[in-house]
């Protein structure tokens, strides 16, 4: 029987008083062995409020290293981490919030040919990601190994947390069958994320991973909860099992992890675009046109708001919002570089332009990032 030191019983007292939890639940916290996908936004409340709640063995996978622009949500890490390995800072941290329990790193991106081997050492993982192959990885192995998987994501001011992968309930793809074409969809990179938002989702992430544990409450089995930050409302729509499910159906036809990258339609972040068939040009081959003096004619469809922050020279102002519109200012004998943020809304204006008729379109490699981090370091990033 697991056994407590009096620095323990007083560390988890505020526990040990409430008749649904006791010694015994406490107990089941310290014998937990959860496997905690992403130390970022979500990763950073949920990967705190486990290790103070006593879970006893606590997984990290992150292979990231701490940004600047992270700070506004990521609450693991401080000014002095930016660009330590965000599980050095994250291991670091969490051992110093509790040293009772065991924090082992995994200095790792998940793959289709690690993943099984990583779940089977866990009793439950939490998916904390923020693009879609990662998703539906984690969703298939967490099927496959039979380990629940807490779901939760945010964008801008919205969240949503559900259990997926729990016994007779539904799984991610039940809800999701197919992802999102590549480009539709933007980042919080793309779309930003209000900084305390993560703070919120990622908690009731951590809540519900605690009540699983303990087998008390009603967990998010079934259940899509949502969270509107602006409005303040907590809604939650059914999910029911697919009887169809090609992983958790009864005759499913996904019986091993596949290649997610593929089936999401992309090649990581920069080759997203080449899958799509997209033409592309690079900033340095912008950057060697402008200084020989040659003519371009830069598109870019970022929002008014965001060319305050940066801009490219030469660049002219054509946010995605109002391109159908404005359409009619263009001509479509001249060739149009497209560019963003970083190439999603790129990818989507040249879209929309090609069903237009236009036939001289490719997008700018990277955006307005690229060009601040490979050409002009002295413009912003954000």
């Amino acid at each position: 029987m697991i056994q407590f030191s009096n620095d323990e019983i007083l560390r988890y007292s505020r526990h040990l008083v409430m008749p649904e939890v006791t010694l015994e639940g406490q107990r089941r916290l310290k014998a937990a062995r959860v496997l905690c996908i992403g130390a970022g936004g979500l990763g950073s409340p949920l990967t705190l409020y486990l290790a103070a709640a006593g879970v006893g063995t606590i997984g990290l996978v992150e292979f990231d290293t701490v940004d600047l622009t992270n700070i506004q949500r990521q609450v693991l890490y401080s000014t002095a981490d930016v660009g330590r390995p965000k599980l050095e800072a994250a291991t670091e941290r969490l051992r110093a919030l509790n040293p009772e329990i065991q924090i082992i790193p995994h200095n790792l991106r998940l793959s289709s040919d690690n993943v099984l081997d990583l779940f089977a050492q866990y009793d439950m993982v939490a998916d904390g990601t923020d693009n879609f192959p990662t998703r539906y990885l984690v969703n298939d192995a967490s099927v496959l190994t039979g380990k629940p998987n807490v779901y939760a994501s945010i964008f801008r001011f919205d969240g949503q947390i559900s259990v997926f992968g729990a016994k007779n309930g539904p799984c991610y793809r039940c809800l999701f069958p197919v992802p999102p074409p590549p480009g539709l969809v933007p980042s919080c990179a793309e779309g930003g994320v209000l900084g305390v938002l993560p703070g919120i989702v990622g908690s009731l992430q951590a809540l519900e991973v605690i009540k699983l544990i303990l087998g008390i409450g009603d967990p998010l089995i079934g259940r899509l909860a949502m969270f509107d930050a602006l409005g303040f409302e907590l809604s939650e729509v059914s999910v029911r099992r697919d009887p169809n499910c090609v992983v958790c159906g009864p005759h499913p036809s996904v019986t091993a992890p596949i290649d997610y990258e593929l089936f999401c339609g992309i090649r990581g972040e920069e080759a997203e675009v080449d899958a799509t068939g997209v033409p592309t040009l690079t900033v340095d081959q912008l950057d060697a046109r402008r200084r020989a003096g040659e003519q371009f004619h830069l598109l870019d469809v970022r929002e008014g708001y965001e060319v305050d922050i940066a801009q490219i020279p030469g660049a002219v102002t054509f946010p995605l919002s109002e391109l159908p519109a404005r359409m009619h200012e263009l001509d479509s004998a001249v060739t149009y570089t497209l560019s963003c943020h970083h190439g999603t809304r790129s990818v989507q204006a040249f879209h929309a332009l090609r069903r237009a008729g236009f036939g001289h379109l490719q997008i700018l490699a990277g955006g307005v990032d690229a060009w601040a981090a490979r050409i002009d370091p002295s413009m912003p990033r954000y």
